[in-house]
């Protein structure tokens, strides 16, 4: 038998347990951490710019080109488009979960390289921009000026320049972004009563434009070849791109003849530096200020993502222009560490009851400490696995080491009680003991491993998001049971055999009541069998009423995909009726974020007027705030709670219909609704 092999040298059987256990701790160490397991499809985005274009140009000359070329794309599920009245195109594109983001986001590109001919070449100046793209916010930081030192657009090339690229070098925070485009551009504003004086269209200033604002490569003084030797060679310089409004404002755009007059920009309009787009308007706490989104990216350490970008703010607010001041306005990792702060306190929890229960039934401490060590170990296996197929630590997986602690003891208390019972019953040294044990246990151990997995590795088959968000619960306890009967077949029988001693003397005190009065319980339950048998038509009556009762708790039970928690922060969208204005949008926004702030549970809120949370695009009859409340140890009672939070937005702001709060009290905020952050 190979549990004869590890009894006669207990050692090795510790040193397995042993690389298990450290194998485990470098796998735990390594493992991302996440609130639930990657079940969204892989998603590529790509986005481009038709300036000036109506939606129905866009999706004529931008979107249906490129459309036709990335459909049929190796993986994909299916794709969804949007063109903004902005002239904005954005096209994302759905891949099975199983698809490694990066060769999808190569084949999206080569694809689009084969559409770029067919577009505009306005379009193709601006640039067609193809990257990874996840909805889920990990974190957003805000940039403002508490004094009303600096304005929105001093803010926001400041945090283009000087922050947005050093938070996408960390790791696992390259998707960042800054709502909006933060890009200086200068604007030239024209005066359509003087080109018509002097027959000058915005086609002649455009091309003026271009062609007068480049670098010029002029040459080298003393280049050779030369007709005689020169001492020194100089490259010539010239102006290059114009930096200055003046600058442009003296760009030529009619210069006939000797006598003619020259008219320059200046004479049709006038030129101004200022942000390249300004279709969104940000806020925090009622201040002006540039946010960056930071997205959750898949297979990244959320926890670590958020540590070190607090880090990296830190660092930088040293060098920040003083009145400059930054914030994190909101981090949905804080929900994830109290879960798995909880989820830890509830795992040791349970160590500790299972550790209880088993030196209650077993009666001494020596006997308890083989099944107790085999926890760790199986735990910690189980962490190999979680590894070696791509899994993190999220919610699922925790519960499922949760619910295998009192599942792992098991094999090890079967171990134990049989080389006891062995020692009493037939005064069998130890060792010889826990061998004949073992010769009788082995093939149920076994068996018992294989029947659990047999239980749980169905759920990991599955179909769809549900079975895609159980499969690891499922795999993450059959992992433990195996690695637990492998701990029944070495460890356990060695340390069954180095451990137990003879029994000697009656049963005492508290064990003899809990023994007599375990086998009390236990004659009656025999007994009610035995009568239940003889009368199985009341079994049968009683069975079919638990299923009935099953059924009609599942009727009327609430259903959801996942629990609802107070994750600490809600996202509250706004929208307006088509064609409606940015102002008007942002007139909204500023009564939504009053309201919100305006509750005691809030912490801050942000506000972004013109961008739709639905499908992430930029319309300026749409705007979200985010709202982050105080920490739960500042909120424990109900009213705090997001739950009560919603229900006063309920009560303050009517019916409630399709998700969309519509508004019958003053102040009137159209189409508020709450979505997200309470799950």
């Amino acid at each position: 038998m190979i549990s004869h092999f590890f009894i006669d040298r207990p050692i090795f059987a510790a040193v397995i347990s042993i690389i298990i256990s450290i194998a485990g701790l470098v796998a735990m160490v390594t493992l991302p951490i996440a609130q639930y397991p990657q079940i969204t499809p892989v998603q590529i985005q790509v986005t481009a710019t038709y300036p000036g274009a109506n939606a129905d140009l866009v999706a004529q000359n931008v979107g249906a080109p490129i459309e036709q070329q990335v459909n049929g794309a190796n993986n994909m599920l299916y794709m969804s488009s949007t063109s903004a009245s902005t002239g904005n195109y954005t096209l994302t594109v759905y891949f099975s979960i199983d698809t490694l983001p990066a060769l999808a986001q190569v084949d999206v590109q080569n694809r689009v390289s084969q559409a770029l001919p067919q577009l505009p070449q306005v379009v193709t100046n601006q640039g067609v921009n193809v990257q990874q793209k996840t909805q889920t916010f990990l974190m957003v930081l805000a940039l403002y000026s508490p004094d009303g030192r600096y304005n929105a657009d001093y803010i926001a090339n400041y945090a283009n320049i000087f922050v947005l690229d050093t938070i996408k070098r960390i790791d696992g925070a390259n998707q960042a972004s800054i709502f909006g485009v933060p890009d200086y551009a200068m604007r030239i504003w024209l005066k359509p009563d003087r080109m018509a004086q002097l027959k000058i269209t915005t086609t002649d200033i455009a091309n003026a434009v271009s062609q007068q604002n480049q670098q010029f490569a002029v040459g080298r003084i003393g280049q050779s070849p030369t007709p005689f030797p020169v001492q020194q060679t100089f490259p010539v310089t010239t102006t290059g791109a114009f930096t200055e409004p003046s600058q442009f404002e003296d760009i030529i755009l009619r210069a006939e003849n000797q006598t003619a007059a020259i008219v320059k920009v200046k004479d049709v309009g006038y030129a101004d530096l200022g942000r390249k787009d300004y279709s969104i308007r940000t806020y925090y706490q009622g201040k002006p200020a540039t946010l960056i989104a930071v997205y959750q990216q898949p297979g990244a350490n959320a926890i670590e993502v958020s540590k070190n970008v607090r880090q990296t703010l830190e660092e930088l607010s040293k060098s920040f222009p003083p009145g400059l001041k930054y914030d994190v306005a909101l981090d949905t990792t804080l929900f994830v560490q109290a879960s798995i702060k909880e989820v830890i306190h509830t795992f040791f929890e349970a160590v500790v009851l299972v550790v209880l229960v088993v030196f209650i039934f077993l009666h001494t401490l020596r006997l308890t400490i083989v099944p107790t060590l085999a926890v760790p170990v199986s735990i910690l296996g189980a962490l190999i696995g979680m590894l070696a197929f791509g899994f993190s630590i999220n919610m699922l997986t925790l519960f499922g080491m949760i619910l295998a602690i009192g599942i792992v003891v098991d094999d090890a208390i079967v171990v134990v009680e049989n080389t006891e019972r062995n020692m009493v019953e037939h005064g069998l040294s130890a060792k010889d003991a826990a061998k004949r044990a073992m010769d009788e246990v082995t093939g149920p151990v076994i068996a018992i491993t294989l029947v659990l997995n047999a239980v749980f590795l169905p759920v990991a088959f599955l179909g769809g998001i549900t079975g895609q968000l159980y499969k690891q619960f499922a795999v993450t306890l059959a992992i433990s049971c195996a690695f637990s009967g492998l701990v029944a077949l070495t460890l356990s029988p060695a340390l069954a055999a180095l451990l137990l001693k003879a029994q000697h003397g009656p049963k005492k005190g508290f064990f003899k009541w809990f023994d007599n009065t375990f086998e009390r319980i236990t004659n009656g339950y025999v007994k009610g069998v035995k009568w239940l048998t003889r009368r199985w038509g009341v079994g049968l009556i009683a069975f079919a009423v638990v299923v009935a009762g099953a059924g009609w708790l599942l009727k009327i039970w609430p259903t959801a995909f996942v629990p609802q928690e107070d994750q600490g922060y809600l996202f509250v969208p706004y929208f307006l009726p088509d064609a409606a204005s940015l102002d008007r949008t942002a007139a909204v926004g500023r009564q939504a974020s009053a309201f919100m702030d305006s509750n005691p549970a809030v912490a801050n809120v942000t506000e972004v007027d013109g961008y739709s949370l639905l499908d992430s695009q930029n319309k300026t009859n749409y705007g979200v705030l985010f709202v982050a409340f105080k920490d739960y140890e500042h909120r424990k009672s109900r009213e705090l709670q997001a739950p009560a939070i919603i229900d006063a937005a309920r009560k303050a702001y009517a019916n409630v219909q399709d998700g969309t709060i519509i508004p019958v009290n003053p102040p009137a905020i159209p189409g508020l609704g709450i979505v997200a952050g309470f799950q």
